[in-house]
């Protein structure tokens, strides 16, 4: 990554003992790979530069695909001054002094463009700092973030930027990397097809970790081209981009929760993998097995709740990495059980409906009377004992007076529930038989 504090007037021209990223970094907008749909003629980078003009944005896209460098290219092409600091390392003073410097070069008609690096690291008071100078146009803002603005940036700085979303590299935007930095050296890579590959994997969607492992490999006399053993053996793997308290945490239990929904036992468990091997904590991934289980297979499959809170036992029981087998056989369980949601449907109507309806008195013949007095009242007056009726059951009211019968639960016809809907109508026939007596 280039110094983000260097001076204005160092030379453009890049060291011959520079990084290989940097010396493969994108000379015009149209070299940036992997971004054309932010870039290119139809998108929002490149209609703001064919019109000469640019609005203050926020970058937005995981490390390694081009956030820095296409704002240093921004600025270039639509002629601004390119100043860019670090919420890592700057504070209020040094915004102070940023601002101060734009409006004198700006008294000089030299407009700036202000990068601001991790932008999501200001606090909530620090980012309203910037809303007046980004309002009489003092600076042009550019954020750059990989976290999700919509949670770590104040609503009015969104309301004032655009939000442009940065996509990971693809495995054709890699390569154009690779063939860049062979074109560089003059010298292909030390790997077969299938190493080639897997370095390519590797990366994750990151261009800058892929060229610093190029860098690696050219760095090693490596006499023979390795295979995807001897790649693996040399190079470390990037770790998957995952933050248990972020966005991607939320995403990847979004995507297991609905795989599991939708009977996709494969899916489901590539997700579970996704977690588990980035270090999720396991016992947050069981509560929200045992959550699925009650709330979207219910007594389609009551034993899946079951299944679950055993997952959750023998994974403190053999502890991992034995102990996740359990986990994986509680979401391949819940994946292909029958789904339902009735009993959940069921809650939020009973719960609306008790909160509707307030403190309405159940009907006296079912209530307790454990005084002479209550009992004088009426309480317990004419209830009917159901195991001393017919069939066990004696079609009584059980709803206030000031109420009609409610349905709530509506029990599906997959799985267990299918059972059930059948006894609910046996008893429903039962009732209305007993009232018309």
């Amino acid at each position: 990554m280039a110094d983000l504090f260097a001076p204005d007037d160092l030379p453009t021209t890049t060291p011959a003992d520079a990084p290989l990223a940097d010396k493969l970094r994108p000379r015009t907008l149209a070299d940036v790979v992997g971004q054309d749909h932010l870039t290119g003629p139809e998108g929002a980078i490149g209609r703001m530069v064919a019109a000469g003009r640019l609005s203050s944005i926020i970058l937005w896209g995981p490390p390694g695909t081009g956030k820095t460098t296409i704002s240093r290219l921004l600025a270039d092409a639509v002629g601004m001054r390119f100043e860019p600091i670090s919420a890592v390392f700057s504070g209020v003073a040094d915004l102070k002094k940023v601002f101060a410097a734009a409006r004198e070069y700006a008294r000089r008609g030299e407009k700036t463009l202000l990068f601001v690096d991790e932008i999501h690291r200001f606090n909530r008071a620090q980012q309203d700092g910037f809303l007046p100078f980004v309002e009489d146009g003092t600076v042009t803002l550019v954020g750059a973030t990989t976290e999700n603005p919509s949670f770590e940036l104040n609503a009015a700085l969104l309301s004032r930027a655009q939000v442009l979303i940065l996509r990971r590299l693809d495995a054709g935007a890699l390569e154009q990397l690779l063939d860049r930095a062979e074109a560089l050296t003059g010298r292909p890579l030390p790997l077969d097809p299938a190493a080639r590959d897997a370095l390519l994997a590797s990366a994750d969607g990151d261009g800058r970790f892929l060229l610093n492992q190029v860098e690696t490999l050219y760095s090693i006399d490596i006499p023979e081209p390795l295979d995807s053993a001897g790649l693996s053996a040399l190079l470390h793997r990037r770790v998957a981009v995952y933050d248990k308290d972020r966005e991607g945490h939320y995403n990847l239990i979004s995507a297991l929760h609905k795989s599991l929904r939708g009977s996709d036992p494969q899916a489901a468990l590539y997700y579970l993998a996704r977690m588990l091997t980035a270090g999720e904590e396991p016992l947050y991934v069981l509560r929200r097995l045992v959550r699925f289980a009650v709330e979207d297979i219910g007594l389609a499959d009551p034993q899946a709740v079951v299944q679950c809170l055993a997952a959750k036992d023998t994974y403190e029981f053999l502890g991992s990495p034995e102990g996740e087998l359990a986990i994986v056989q509680a979401c391949l369980y819940c994946a292909t059980a029958p789904k339902s949601n009735a009993a959940y449907s069921a809650m939020k109507s009973a719960w609306k409906s008790a909160r509707e309806t307030g403190s309405l008195m159940p009907p006296q013949n079912i209530l307790n009377a454990p005084t002479k007095l209550m009992k004088t009242i009426g309480y317990g007056k004419g209830y009917h004992y159901d195991h001393d009726a017919a069939d066990g059951f004696s079609g009584d009211n059980y709803w206030p007076e000031e109420m009609q019968p409610q349905t709530f639960y509506a029990p599906t016809e997959r799985g267990f529930e299918a059972r059930i809907a059948e006894r609910i109508a046996y008893w429903n026939r039962l009732r209305t038989e007993r009232r018309e007596q």
